[in-house]
């Protein structure tokens, strides 16, 4: 499915050109693999991680360096959760349009804080020069399915329709547990969540890369 600003269904000719990267795992098994970037911030990811606890789902969570070093409780409550950190950079720029030694500077700044070996570049943006440097110290984690939470021109129903119509065994999908992503969030989520549920499927995270 391809939306006029991005592709929700990750296509698979892409993957190989993009370099070595993790798009989606590779799973017989009826297992999800939900991702939240850009946190943590107070109530929305602390609402996130209430609807994963009551339906035992485990996440991925590629936190912004400056939101840990702001909220670092609720970064804690993520691992005490038993959820997974990922690294997303400290302040969010975009590697097409930033220099290389300041990019990685900026990945290291966040390392200083978030204490993990996956790395998901913002706006799933990285020059090959820059995947280069960091793809000895990371696993450079991608995505199957993107909701489109984020997107203020879909209806929270059609976020919900992106998850449900894309995702299948092995996927890894993004959501935002941020405020701009907060209406289609709160909507789709749970719905998310039963509806894949009640057919069988589990929510895991990443951790099983280490």
């Amino acid at each position: 499915m391809i939306n006029k600003k991005y592709f929700v269904k990750t296509p698979s000719i892409l993957k190989p050109i993009m370099g070595d990267m993790l798009w989606n795992i590779d799973s017989k098994k009826k297992e999800l693999f939900l991702t939240f970037d850009d946190g943590p911030i107070p109530r929305v990811t602390e609402w996130v991680l209430d609807i994963l606890s009551s339906f035992e789902a485990k996440a991925t969570f590629f936190c912004l360096g400056k939101n840990v070093e702001q909220f670092p409780e609720i970064y804690q409550r993520i691992i005490d959760e038993g959820h997974v950190v990922g690294n997303h950079t400290y302040d969010h720029p975009n590697g097409w349009k930033t220099k290389d030694s300041s990019y990685c500077n900026n990945v290291k700044q966040c390392s200083e804080l978030v204490d993990s070996k996956l790395f998901r570049p913002p706006y799933g943006k990285i020059s090959r020069s820059q995947h280069k440097v960091l793809k000895d110290d990371y696993t450079i984690v991608m995505w199957d399915v993107l909701s489109g939470d984020f997107d203020l021109s879909i209806t929270p129903e059609k976020c919900l329709g992106n998850l449900i119509s894309n995702s299948s065994k092995g996927s890894i999908i993004v959501m935002h547990d941020s405020l701009k992503a907060e209406k289609n969030l709160r909507y789709a989520l749970p719905k998310m969540l039963d509806h894949f549920t009640s057919d069988g499927f589990m929510f895991k995270n990443l951790g099983q890369l280490y």
